[in-house]
């Protein structure tokens, strides 16, 4: 994967999407590595569509034994429960994925990402955390920050049939071209810090009640000391409790964040293959876009909710 210039293997390998997208995007996508923590369904699809498209590699990082909940949305853990004795989700994913295609290096990061130093991330082009805590977000997105070289960051989060996507390129250049017309497009990115304190008042009167929701239950399980995913509906009245606080600090009526939304994000643990299908392709989608330099990103926040099938982009910065 070194070099400037695609091999002849990689050209004809990669045929239909270099006629999509060109020979010079597909020669970034060849170079470059991506950091995957938390290999949830979500992440799972995402990794799927990277490999596939050609990215040069992926470290996965995840240490949690593997577990039945785990089987539910993660289709590259395999059934044969032999297989999967003393080793790690990363490990068992690691050794299906190399399978979709060999010219990827697929490797294993293993460790808390939390306690990585910033030269750690140094490595990378793009750094993906999924399903992980408010602290843990922070954290992460803070060192890569602090590099002297741009690093893609993404969030991605699935609960029930909900899913968020929260995306930091910092100061980002790139291309766009409408008919024969090719515009040079620049755009400045706040952090997770940054954008998640930005005041509810001040943002739009039609504005996702998913985002406030979802910013409800990750400050909810900060709060109470918990992991992601380790609020169930027998806390369903604390967390009601916890948004009318933030609702009357942030001057939004509670109307905003529905005990019914609410309710169901935190109905139970497991993921919704459906929704993590969504939401991987289109950070798949995303992460080659900042990687090729071509097409709109998003900027910051893409949320879904498969009740009524909607997507929407929301962007959150201090000047919103």
């Amino acid at each position: 994967m070194k070099g400037e210039e695609l091999t002849e293997q990689e050209t004809a390998l990669y045929d239909r999407q270099i006629r999509v997208w060109g020979v010079d995007a597909q020669r970034r996508l060849s170079k470059s590595h991506i950091l995957v923590s938390g290999l949830r369904g979500t992440a799972i699809e995402f990794c799927k569509n990277i490999v596939l498209a050609g990215v040069g590699s992926v470290a996965l990082n995840d240490d949690r034994p593997v577990t039945e909940e785990a089987l539910t949305a993660n289709f590259l853990i395999p059934a044969e429960g032999e297989k999967l004795v003393g080793k790690s989700v990363a490990e068992i994913c690691s050794e299906s994925l190399k399978d979709f295609n060999p010219m990827v290096h697929v490797s294993v990061e293993k460790g808390d990402i939390s306690s990585f130093g910033v030269d750690f991330f140094d490595k990378f082009d793009v750094v993906v955390v999924c399903c992980y805590s408010l602290a843990a977000k922070r954290m992460v997105n803070e060192k890569c920050r602090k590099l002297s070289k741009h690093v893609a960051f993404y969030t991605v989060d699935c609960r029930d049939s909900c899913g968020e996507i929260f995306v930091d390129l910092q100061d980002y250049a790139y291309t766009k071209k409408k008919l024969d017309e090719t515009t040079e497009c620049q755009l400045h990115y706040p952090s997770f810090e940054e954008a998640i304190s930005v005041p509810w008042k001040s943002l739009p009167k039609r504005f996702s009640k998913l985002y406030f929701a979802m910013r409800v239950i990750e400050r909810f399980e900060d709060v109470e000391n918990r992991q992601y995913g380790e609020t169930s509906s027998a806390n369903l009245a604390s967390v009601l409790k916890l948004r009318t606080e933030l609702c009357q600090a942030n001057s939004v009526n509670v109307s905003q964040v529905p005990d019914s939304l609410l309710g169901r994000l935190i109905a139970g643990p497991s993921e919704f293959p459906p929704v993590c299908a969504i939401i991987g392709g289109i950070l798949g989608q995303e992460v080659i876009k900042a990687i090729s330099g071509k097409g709109d990103p998003v900027k910051n926040f893409f949320l879904f909710d498969a009740v009524d099938g909607k997507g929407v982009i929301e962007d959150i910065s201090s000047n919103s």
